[in-house]
């Protein structure tokens, strides 16, 4: 009996000393996560065979002939050089660019929208059937301000999951895009568009590149035509370019936040500052850009971003401040304009927009690109 106890011991020490070795062993590395770049003709199989030899792949970004995995350290450079590889990035954090302050229930037209003139347009548009992306933390679906508006969604943290809003900032967004024109709340610029909820941002408002990367594939595969994202990193990014520039290479116009960095100069957040995308500051009530909007060369037009009120989670309201805010004043207005001319390239609608802004006084085009978004121009444009 004292023999076989002793020898279990024996054994139990064994194992245990072979598992601190493993643990040892492997908490020696350092791992991480990389958008790996491919040449267009590695295909994905490929892809995972080269990946597989040194870590593990998480998924496909068909969009760009990418993969997401996570690698050691000391194995990237080998990756790096391997043939068919033409470029490996962390795989970075978005946030979303806005900040709650204040929250009330009551009806209103709220003043960006009237500023902007979007209710001079509605006698003859209201968005009715253009198709817009939010690319956020989601969408409440059920809101009573939102729910006939939204028609489908997208959730690239989760696919199992709904793109259902667990923040508020993409129903925020939302609202201010096309909430609908209703008895109650607020009534948005294009009261008549339809809202494609796209999650990519978490219930903390951030997310990664390459759930964003994953959300633009969504609104290409399914046609959307304008994709509001207001969000952004301040890191460059050649995958998230990359992306950029493909779907817009097919027609989807995309509007973003230019950030909330201001008010120094070069400033401008990603996607915001890619040529490619519409990049939108923000104004007051005074008609002067807020001190916190991003400044940069790149700003192509400014919208009301100060004291923003629109729908918010599990049906209520908010007053936010932000660049967030003032991007989907403008992809509004480009819905608008989309109805009646949804055969508009995202070279065609910027050309329009930025012709059409009112140029604001005592203020640089580094903080407010061609001026103050108008609808009502932007609808007569030719």
């Amino acid at each position: 009996m004292q023999k076989r106890l002793a020898l279990s011991c024996m054994l139990i020490c064994i194992v245990l000393m072979l598992t601190a070795s493993i643990v040892a062993a492997s908490g020696s590395k350092t791992y991480e996560r990389k958008i790996i770049l491919f040449d267009n003709k590695v295909k994905p199989e490929a892809q995972d065979a080269l990946i597989r030899k040194y870590g593990y792949r998480l998924k496909h970004l068909h969009l760009i002939n990418a993969a997401v995995a996570v690698l050691p350290s000391e194995a990237q450079t080998a990756l790096a050089k391997s043939p068919g590889v033409i470029g490996i990035e962390n795989d970075g954090i978005v946030v979303a660019l806005g900040g709650k302050t204040i929250a009330e229930s009551t009806q209103a037209l709220p003043w960006g929208i009237d500023r902007i003139n979007a209710d001079l347009v509605w006698p003859v548009s209201i968005g009715s059937g253009v198709k817009v992306a939010v690319i956020d933390t989601g969408i409440d679906i059920a809101h009573p301000d939102l729910a006939a508006n939204v028609k489908g969604g997208f959730n690239a943290i989760n696919r199992k999951a709904s793109a259902n809003d667990d923040h508020g900032h993409g129903s925020h967004v939302a609202g201010i895009v096309a909430a609908v024109d209703n008895s109650i709340g607020v009534i948005g610029a294009a009261p008549k568009a339809e809202l494609f909820a796209v999650k990519v941002l978490d219930k903390t408002g951030s997310g990664r590149i390459s759930d964003v990367i994953e959300g633009l594939q969504w609104a290409v595969d399914n046609r959307i035509q304008v994709a509001n994202m207001s969000l952004g990193t301040t890191t460059y990014s050649k995958a998230l370019h990359k992306a950029v520039k493909n779907a817009c290479s097919t027609g989807l116009i995309i509007v973003a936040a230019a950030g909330n960095n201001g008010p120094g100069l070069n400033t401008v957040n990603y996607p915001a500052r890619f040529n490619e995308v519409i990049a939108v500051a923000a104004t007051d009530e005074n008609n002067l850009v807020t001190s916190f909007s991003s400044r940069g060369p790149e700003i192509d037009v400014a919208a009301p971003g100060s004291n923003i009120y629109s729908t918010f989670n599990n049906g209520g309201y908010a007053t936010l401040n932000g660049t967030s805010m003032a991007a989907p004043h403008v992809t509004g207005a480009v819905a608008l304009k989309l109805q009646i001319n949804p055969e508009l390239t995202p070279l065609q609608i910027l050309e329009q927009l930025k012709r059409t802004a009112s140029y604001l006084q005592n203020t640089t085009p580094e903080e407010q690109g061609s001026g103050l978004v108008d609808a009502a121009k932007l609808i007569s444009a030719r």
